[in-house]
């Protein structure tokens, strides 16, 4: 059989036929391919995380414009409701209640009803009241204000509180346009609040002038039986849409979002109340979502910003690059090799060529033995007499040292081509261990013959250029006939290209281990036999940081490690596991640990799967302690439900906790109850003292009240002094109980520097078809039942 039929294919199926130049071509395809693929996939991912990232950002952004929306209406409710419950209620009145509302507020306004023939004397009073250059009035074309002309009825404004630095447009007659006319009408017909479409507004400042009108009748209804009396007058909110959509946000060259507020009402052109100035991004990501305000519907508009896109671009491209770079890289050192291979083998069988023409010439002067000896080109076989003067140098031995047969056969011994250091140290350590002195020259032949028969041993050997060769030597003695020793035999197998192997290896090896000790976490080979026993082949010394087990414990068998697993993860983990080996799906867990020195600790693991050919299933993957992480988390969304001032729960997690405790009354019956109390003459502290001094007394009430709450009750800061306590199961009675314990802890004793500082306290337990809305304020009724009847109070639930 000819030696190249022989021939092993490159890579097990390419024949060493084809050319270097056309491997490389389909190397250098392939990688392209496979480079498109991965682009491919990592685009599809970022489109996706884009596309979450948008929509988290998006819903907070919804539910913010509608807790906004629900509080314009709720704030307006307060306002009619302290108009019914007041009677008169002057302008002082009016500004104190009003002036902590406006808070995303443009302006608050009272506009009572006047008849034409009331207007004269409406308009004296108001002279009288501090106004001496009150009139009812309209706008002219221009937009100021001129007086009124003469009809049936008017709605003009005498009272009101703005923010505008441009002051109140008092006397406005909110009948005098037909916007705001249709506004009052529809309000008057539902007996609740009416918005109205988008309006200019007046006494506001340009920028922010584009807004709503939100208003509800004010009627002073004496028996319930009776029908509904026709409105004593209106109580307005003014809202700026600017106004109320940016309080809080970035400022829009930094907001990641694009958004419009539409009117549903009216065509898009004239409806679009609000929209960004930074301008939408080239995305196709858009969401909408219909908001209510009111008796209106507002369509809510919202795409990515180029400022989003900018922070969440793609690495594509460079991706892209990088590959075709690689795969560049990997055709030019695959067309290397196989070049190179190709023109070892063409050296091969021209050297073998030549070796079988050498051996057809020697074959008839030196026998079958030389001949062998001369095809051993690999191997140095050299034979010496019993004084060590070399008899016979194949051909193996020329080629490796660099001598002629003949320079050697007959003229030299064996220790001559050695190292004599080598030799020497060797003598001395034979001659001390037989205790007799061991010639230098028989110093590598004692070893095999007088010890255990045949063995190899590693010597220098130094070439004719005085180089140096490694080699195995197996030395072995000759004998005659008659078994008598006459000389030695020493095969020689050069070793050099196996030591560089081997010292690359060992490198390879310190390498991964410094790399791995300087990695955060632990790298591992994690295996599952088709019998469920799981061992780790490979784990790094990280490992030990994350479970406290040292790495050869888990060689064998990697149960420690679930040992160290929170009883309440170890579940979901095998789970995992299992469900990854079983899909092939990369392994990825966040889970707990109890560590005997650290206690608990928060694990992150990855890990890529592989099945292999005995059925196994290996997975390569690291892990990671995130417990700095997980705590970092803990304290973010701690901070988002406490009220920062006075350590308790803020409204957020107030409305939170409601909803779910009505839903649960709803489902599964049961009680709830909520405790209302508001510090009293609070503005009075704060204006005598101070706000520092009034932050100590919220703080303070807010101690005492926690110390006396049950460990089932929610505290929370409303706003301003304003406090709820939420009641799960408890009734109205028991409500009013702990309500009346809380009273007397407040008043029990005084707050250094201030006194004695009291509350009012309103109740209100939950019943059957009634909102939260109607808890909150029967809650509320009951606060300024007890302010009315002089603050310092308990007030029972109203009926």
């Amino acid at each position: 059989m000819s030696l190249h039929s022989m021939r092993p294919k490159i890579l097990g199926f390419i024949s060493e036929d084809v050319s270097a130049w056309l491997v490389a071509l389909l190397v250098l395809l392939g990688g392209f391919v496979l480079t498109g693929l991965l682009a491919w996939s990592t685009l599809n991912l970022y489109q996706q995380q884009l596309r979450q990232r948008f929509q988290l950002l998006a819903s907070e952004r919804y539910s913010r414009i509608e807790e906004r929306f629900d509080d314009q209406e709720q704030r307006l409710d307060g306002l009619k409701r302290f108009f019914i419950n007041s009677g008169a209620v002057s302008r002082q009145d009016f500004d104190g209640y009003t002036k902590p509302l406006l808070h995303r507020t443009q302006a608050y306004a009272w506009a009572p009803r006047v008849s034409g023939a009331e207007r004269a004397l409406f308009e004296r009073r108001a002279h009288e009241q501090g106004v001496p250059d009150f009139f009812i009035a309209d706008l002219n074309a221009d937009g100021h204000l001129q007086r009124a002309a003469e009809r049936d009825e008017y709605v003009p404004v005498l009272y009101s509180q703005t923010q505008s630095p441009l002051g109140s447009p008092l006397g406005f007659d909110l009948l005098g346009q037909p916007l705001r006319r249709d506004t009052l009408e529809r309000a008057r017909l539902r007996d609740g609040v009416a918005v109205s479409q988008p309006v200019q507004l007046v006494g506001v400042e340009p920028s922010f002038a584009r807004g709503i009108i939100l208003a509800t009748p004010v009627r002073v209804r004496a028996d319930a039986a009776l029908p509904l009396p026709e409105p004593h007058g209106y109580v307005i909110a003014v809202i700026s849409m600017r106004q109320l959509v940016v309080d809080g946000l970035p400022e829009q060259n930094h907001d990641n979002l694009f958004m419009q507020i539409i009117d549903l009402s009216t065509d898009e052109a004239y409806g679009r109340l609000y929209e960004s100035s930074n301008g939408p991004g080239d995305s196709p990501l858009a969401v909408s979502r219909v908001l209510s305000l009111a008796d209106h519907d507002y369509q809510v508009n919202i795409r990515p910003s180029a400022l989003f896109l900018r922070a969440n671009h793609s690495s594509i491209t460079s991706q892209v690059i990088l590959g075709c770079l690689l795969s560049l890289l990997l055709s030019a050192l695959l067309y290397v090799l196989v070049s190179q291979r190709q023109r070892a083998l063409r050296l091969v069988e021209q050297r073998t060529a030549e070796l079988r023409q050498r051996e057809q010439e020697l074959r008839g002067t030196h026998g079958q033995l030389r001949s062998v000896l001369n095809a051993a080109t690999q191997v140095a076989i050299i034979a010496t007499d019993l004084r060590g003067v070399i008899s016979t140098f194949n051909a193996g031995a020329e080629h490796m040292l660099g001598y002629d047969s003949a320079e050697v056969v007959g003229r030299r011994t064996l220790d001559s081509l050695h190292l004599p250091e080598e030799l020497n140290v060797r003598a001395q350590a034979l001659s001390q261990r037989y205790g007799r002195q061991i010639p230098m020259y028989q110093a590598m032949l004692v070893d095999g013959s007088e010890e255990r028969g045949e063995e190899t041993r590693e010597w220098t050997l130094v070439r004719r250029d005085g180089s140096h060769l490694v080699v195995n030597m197996l030395a072995t003695p000759v004998l005659d006939d008659h078994g008598l020793w006459v000389g030695h035999l020493a095969i020689c197998i050069d070793i050099t290209e196996r030591k560089r192997v081997h010292e690359a290896l060992a490198a390879r090896d310190r390498l991964l281990k410094k790399l791995s000790a300087h990695v955060p976490g632990g790298i591992y080979q994690f295996q599952l036999d088709t019998g469920g026993h799981a061992s780790f082949p490979y784990v790094s010394d990280g490992i030990r940081d994350i479970y406290e087990i040292e790495p050869q414990q888990l060689q064998r068998d990697a149960e420690p490690v679930f040992e160290r697993i929170h009883p309440d993860d170890v579940a979901a983990v095998r789970s995992s596991i299992l469900t990854s080996a079983k899909k092939l799906s990369p392994w990825r867990e966040e889970y707990r640990v109890l560590l005997p020195q650290r206690g608990l600790r928060w694990v992150r693991g990855e890990a890529t799967p592989e099945r292999l050919p005995s059925g196994r299933v290996l997975w390569h993957g690291y892990l990671t302690d995130i417990s700095d992480l997980k705590r970092v988390e803990e304290e973010l969304r701690a901070l988002s439900v406490t009220d920062s001032l006075t350590g308790i729960y803020n409204r957020r997690y107030f409305q939170e906790r409601l909803r779910a405790e009505m839903a649960r009354v709803e489902r599964g019956g049961g009680q709830l109850a909520v405790i209302m109390l508001d510090i009293d003459h609070f503005k009075r502290i704060n204006d005598q003292y101070g706000h520092a001094i009034g932050d100590r007394v919220l703080r303070a009430v807010c101690d005492r009240i926690s110390h006396r709450l049950r460990r089932t009750d929610v505290f929370c800061r409303l706003g301003g002094e304003e406090f709820m306590v939420l009641c799960p199961d408890t009734d109205g009675h028991q409500a009013c109980i702990l309500a009346e314990e809380l009273w007397r802890g407040l008043r029990g004793s005084s707050i250094d520097g201030v006194g004695l500082v009291t509350a009012s306290f309103g109740i209100a337990s939950w019943r059957e078809q009634e909102g939260a809305d109607g808890l909150l304020l029967r809650a509320d009724s009951g606060v300024y039942a007890a302010k009315q009847a002089g603050r310092d109070r308990v007030q029972a639930e109203l009926a």
